[in-house]
């Protein structure tokens, strides 16, 4: 997963490569270009910076930093090194040890025997892992600051309601549950979820965030709660608002159940036998109420 350094070149495993321009190659194109021995020495300590930077950076920094994982914030290791964080996690995650190894950089000689489809199977085994343990972290005090951080920059966009007015969105899963739903973003003025914009955020896993984390965040900083829209679209045509179709149906059934209430209250107050049955309604009427 580390990238490596080789004549010049930084080539990045599965994500592209980039290249490390010398000095000589960033001259003034007005000046004179450098002697190849200065543009030798500038090459190697490039070479040497870029591999001292590829030495220093983690596991996690190198996941988070990837396009598409901007969602994502850097968990500490102290708390994946602790087992209770992690509890039930091994019965989810294949590959769970050489998972583990991968995120905390451990290096140790027991995926030297690992065929390439099996390491390919370790890599994705780390990703699952970590996500899991992202989203038990976001849900704690340090994790949720650094999610504050990003929803402050608006790093989860914004909601595409237009009564929302560009309302600043949280990742949110439909399930906790891993390889059920992909990542929404819930609104929190709306309190509606919508797909991300962007199909990379689109694809990743609604698991690795939850379906406590945004609504938790939001008990927790109350004060970023927004009020709820007042404002509703109402479809109309050449300026006349549409009669739905429920309302029709509801004033229907209204109507029809108005109908074999006055029924019975005729047939109860009317005498088969008498000739003028207004005439014993009205009398039958006259005596409840106690008039002559």
């Amino acid at each position: 997963w580390r990238p490596r350094v080789e004549s010049g070149l930084t080539f990045v495993s599965e994500f592209g490569m980039h290249r490390a321009a010398p000095a000589w190659e960033r001259s003034d194109s007005r000046g004179s270009q450098a002697q190849p021995a200065a543009a030798s020495e500038g090459s190697e300590e490039e070479s040497d910076l870029s591999q001292s930077d590829a030495e220093d950076t983690t596991w996690v920094s190198w996941f988070c930093s990837l396009k598409g994982n901007e969602f994502f914030v850097e968990v500490d290791e102290e708390f994946i090194q602790d087992d209770f964080n992690l509890t039930g996690l091994s019965a989810q995650v294949p590959y769970y040890e050489y998972a583990l190894d991968t995120i905390l950089d451990v290096e140790t000689h027991r995926d030297t025997g690992l065929s390439e489809e099996q390491q390919d199977s370790v890599e994705a085994a780390a990703e699952l892992l970590y996500g899991l343990i992202h989203a038990r972290y976001i849900i704690t005090p340090r994790g949720m600051s650094g999610m504050l951080d990003k929803f402050k920059n608006i790093h989860f966009g914004r909601c595409p309601r237009v009564f929302c007015q560009g309302q600043p969105v949280l990742p949110v899963g439909q399930s906790d549950i891993p390889r059920t739903h992909t990542c929404k973003t819930f609104c929190p003025k709306c309190s509606d979820i919508y797909y991300p914009r962007s199909s990379r955020h689109a694809n990743i896993d609604g698991a690795y965030f939850g379906t406590t984390f945004c609504h938790l965040f939001m008990q927790t900083y109350w004060d970023l709660a927004p009020t709820t829209p007042k404002d509703k679209y109402v479809p109309r045509i050449f300026g006349f608002k549409i009669f739905k179709k429920q309302e029709a149906e509801s004033c229907s059934c209204a109507s029809s159940a108005t109908i074999p209430q006055v029924d019975r209250i005729a047939s109860a107050t009317h005498t088969p036998n008498s000739p003028n049955g207004r005439a014993d309604s009205i009398s039958a009427h006259s005596g409840r109420l106690g008039l002559p």
